[in-house]
């Protein structure tokens, strides 16, 4: 209800709106942000199909597997907590359809990629990544079988139960597709994150 006031107000008033979502941790900001964006590239969707490449709603909305992979992380409170601000734009054209996106990020938690408390665990990019769910990218990546190999990333926990780490790197793998990053793009994404794990 609140993301449709805020699309029918800049459609009668011509007029950027804001929506601020805030609270506590594990309140269910990322949740809700997801269900915003995904109601905005609804109801802003062009409703031109196209089949050689993803339609904007689609790349909006598929932006979520990789920031929360590359942002969000297991703390205490909360198994998939997001550990920085984001301040998202939507673009729409006059006639209220989509017309792209960016997003500003900041306060990173920079601390937890080298180290983490025996109950939390870093960004979950780097246990996707040794989860195999990419059939070649540990042999990319040069990385072995067994996380405990790299110290950065092994001081806290290594598995949650809530979350499903092969699973989710596909996840990851296919939307950095539909983003239109090209193969080689994305795998050196992939290296750089492994240069970190190595380093540690």
């Amino acid at each position: 209800a609140i993301a449709d006031g805020a699309y029918q107000s800049m459609l009668t008033h011509c007029r950027n709106q804001s929506i601020l979502i805030t609270g506590e941790s594990g309140a269910g900001k990322t949740e809700n942000t997801k269900k915003v964006i995904g109601y905005f590239a609804l109801v802003g969707a062009t409703g031109k199909v196209t089949t050689k490449k993803a339609s904007l709603e689609d790349q909006v909305v598929q932006t979520n597997p990789v920031l929360e992979a590359f942002g969000n992380a297991k703390t205490v409170r909360n198994d998939n907590s997001s550990r920085f601000g984001k301040f998202i734009r939507i673009h729409f054209n006059q006639g209220g359809k989509l017309s792209g996106a960016d997003m500003e990020v900041y306060l990173l938690e920079k601390s937890r990629i080298t180290f983490q408390q025996s109950n939390e665990r870093s960004y979950h990019i780097f246990y996707n990544m040794m989860s195999g769910g990419v059939s070649d990218l540990k042999k990319k990546c040069h990385l072995s079988n067994n996380i405990k190999d790299y110290h950065f990333v092994s001081q806290g926990k290594i598995s949650v139960e809530s979350i499903d780490d092969k699973e989710d790197m596909q996840f990851v793998d296919e939307a950095f597709d539909i983003l239109g990053f090209t193969k080689e793009e994305k795998y050196n994404v992939y290296k750089v994150t492994s240069v970190v794990m190595h380093l540690g």
